[in-house]
């Protein structure tokens, strides 16, 4: 079996140096640049698996080259940011990032989030039954990844449609928040539940026409989340009544 080619994009010495032991005691095989033009040229040149990029870069916004990488060479990029950085975070994930990791941060955490991604690149995508899931305003085409909201195509990142897919599969259905980490990333996630906060946000921001009173993913406080068809109904079901995907 081959091994997955990872390219890490940092200007500090001593990160690469530690990802590149653990890495490569982990199995893959590291490429390295601390400039954003290097990383470019490496990444067309080379082809990695996977891009594990810092944001911050002495010659180019890291998030320009981020874009560069998904729209010219369709890589799955993990966002190295500053911890706390949410602006920073909110702009990778809108420029398609498949994941994003705090500095500081654990190695062993780099590298399991690593295959975890790779996991969800490689994997095929389960079927859903029949090509359009209509909910309202909202029409999901399953076949052909597309989703239009109130009339209009909305642009879906890879990790976002794998979020949206998997309530799809269960609406009207409670997904809990560590079966829908664990479907969605895999179980080194599972117990990420503001990370998963994050990606909601980031779906609801497309979908809802106010995301702030979300219709269609809706929060069951403290247990998880599930699609429904955006009618509003009078009273509200207790947790006792909804009904739990298996």
């Amino acid at each position: 079996m081959n091994k997955h080619t990872v390219l890490i994009v940092d200007d500090d010495p001593k990160i690469l140096r530690l990802l590149r032991i653990e890495l490569t005691a982990q199995g893959f095989d590291v490429i390295v640049a601390e400039r954003g033009e290097r990383a470019l040229a490496l990444a067309a040149e080379r082809r990695p698996d996977i891009v594990v990029l810092d944001i911050l870069l002495p010659d180019i916004d890291g998030l320009a080259v981020l874009q560069r990488l998904r729209e010219e060479l369709g890589l799955p990029v993990i966002l190295l940011t500053a911890r706390g950085d949410e602006a920073d975070r909110i702009a990778g994930l809108e420029r398609g990032a498949d994941d994003y990791l705090s500095k500081p941060f654990n190695p062993e955490e780099l590298a399991a989030r690593v295959r975890a991604v790779l996991r969800r690149v490689e994997s095929p995508e389960a079927p859903l039954g029949g090509d359009v899931l209509r909910l309202g305003d909202l029409a999901i085409d399953l076949k052909r990844r597309a989703v239009f909201a109130h009339g209009r195509l909305v642009v879906l990142s890879r990790t976002e449609w794998h979020l949206l897919q998997q309530l799809a599969a269960n609406v009207g259905r409670v997904l809990l928040h560590e079966d829908l980490l664990t479907r969605t990333w895999g179980p080194e996630y599972r117990h990420d539940v503001q990370y998963l906060r994050v990606w909601i946000s980031r779906l609801r921001q497309k979908l809802e026409e106010n995301p702030a009173a979300p219709r269609y993913i809706q929060t069951v406080q403290g247990v998880g989340y599930m699609l429904t068809d955006g009618q509003r109904r009078q009273g509200r079901r207790s947790l006792r009544s909804l009904p739990r995907a298996s």
